[in-house]
């Protein structure tokens, strides 16, 4: 069986704070050309996406530099669901080690795609990613960002362990500065098994950063 788990690319569809906006407006239309175009204009993250190393790291990898079947990943789903708004995903929260080379974070959150709740999902914490890059896994989650994602909810003031929220982008560090991808605002991962086939492979863009993709669980 075969699932998608992108969200469809639309005018005004969430993208990170200070991203590029998505914009699909006509171009050609029948009426005017007698065939149809539609003139794109999004950012190399924008929808369900994947990061390529050089996103966060200068001398990154980008994109194009990986083999193709690279995106084509065995996965393993690690249910977070019971995680809070803004809440991190620890090192306790992690499965035992596997022979899959991609874990998705189930974390509900794309139920709040295309309001201002999105911006306040679950996040991993350095220790996670970490953990994820040691043991070779690749990352996917269904929300905005493994990091968290700054909003007038974020968490910053001293307080208790782990009561104020990492600055920047650590998770990313951890993941992406050891040749580690990410795959962000997955969806749709409701009902699927413990392990499945991801693909996610993304748009041919030269040099990229990170391109958005079409995400299809297959099992």
């Amino acid at each position: 069986m075969y699932r998608d788990c992108s969200h469809s690319l639309h005018s005004g569809a969430t993208v990170y704070p200070g991203d590029p906006p998505v914009n699909c407006t006509p171009h050609a239309t029948h009426k005017a050309d007698g065939y149809r175009v539609t003139d794109l204009e999004l950012g190399t993250h924008s929808g369900t996406h994947v990061d390529a190393p050089r996103h966060t790291e200068p001398e990154g990898r980008t994109l194009d530099s990986f083999p193709i079947e690279t995106f084509v990943f065995d996965a393993l789903l690690v249910d977070c669901r019971e995680k809070e708004a803004r809440e991190p995903i620890r090192p306790a929260d992690l499965p035992e080690s596997t022979d899959d080379d991609l874990l998705v974070f189930y974390t509900g959150w794309d139920a709040h795609w295309g309001t201002d709740d999105y911006f306040n999902h679950p996040y991993l914490t350095a220790e996670t990613a970490r953990w994820c890059a040691n043991h070779d896994y690749h990352v996917g989650i269904d929300a905005l960002n493994v990091d968290p994602t700054p909003s007038e909810n974020a968490t910053d003031e001293p307080g208790p362990e782990d009561a104020d929220e990492p600055t920047g982008v650590p998770a990313h560090h951890e993941l992406l500065e050891t040749d580690h991808l990410i795959v962000e605002n997955l969806t749709n991962l409701d009902g699927l098994p413990r392990r499945f086939a991801l693909s996610a492979l993304p748009l041919s863009v030269r040099n990229a950063d990170g391109a958005p993709i079409r995400a299809v669980a297959e099992y």
